[in-house]
C-alpha cells in the first residue's frame, strides 16, 4: 500500500488554489488538481478563524485521520492527485464521523472517490 505525502510548501498550495478544481459543504472546502508524482499528497488548511490552536490542531488530526481510514478509496490517476482541505469556521465542533462524511461527501463531488467503508 502506497501512503500519501503532505503538501507542505507555500507554493505548491497556491498552485493548486489557482488551478486545482474545488468543492464546498458547510464544513470543509476541497481543492484538487493532477499532480506530476506518482502518489496523492494531502494539504490540510485551517485559519485562525476557525479558533485557537488547539481547536486548529484537532481539526488537522481528524481531517487527516478520516483521510488515511480511507486512503484506498481515494482515486489515484496515472500522476496522482494534490488534494488541499481547508477547514470552515462551521467544523469547530464537529466530531470524527461527521468530518469523515464532510470529507467523503467532497471527495465524491470530485469524482475522485472509487468506493468507501464506513467504520461505524
Amino acid at each position: 500500500m502506497v501512503y500519501s505525502e503532505s503538501l507542505k510548501k507555500n507554493k505548491d498550495f497556491q498552485i493548486v488554489y489557482q488551478k486545482g478544481t474545488s468543492q464546498a459543504n458547510r464544513h470543509l472546502v476541497m481543492y484538487v488538481l493532477e499532480n506530476q508524482h506518482k502518489e496523492n499528497r494531502l494539504g490540510i488548511s485551517v485559519s485562525k478563524k476557525v479558533g485557537n490552536s488547539v481547536v486548529r490542531h484537532r481539526i488537522t488530526r481528524l481531517i487527516r485521520e478520516s483521510y488515511r481510514l480511507n486512503e484506498e478509496c481515494f482515486l489515484s490517476p496515472v500522476t496522482g492527485l494534490d488534494i488541499v482541505v481547508v477547514a470552515r469556521p462551521l467544523s469547530k465542533g464537529i466530531t470524527f464521523w461527521e468530518m469523515q462524511d464532510s470529507l467523503l461527501h467532497l471527495a465524491k463531488k470530485h469524482h475522485i472517490l472509487k468506493g468507501f467503508h464506513r467504520d461505524r
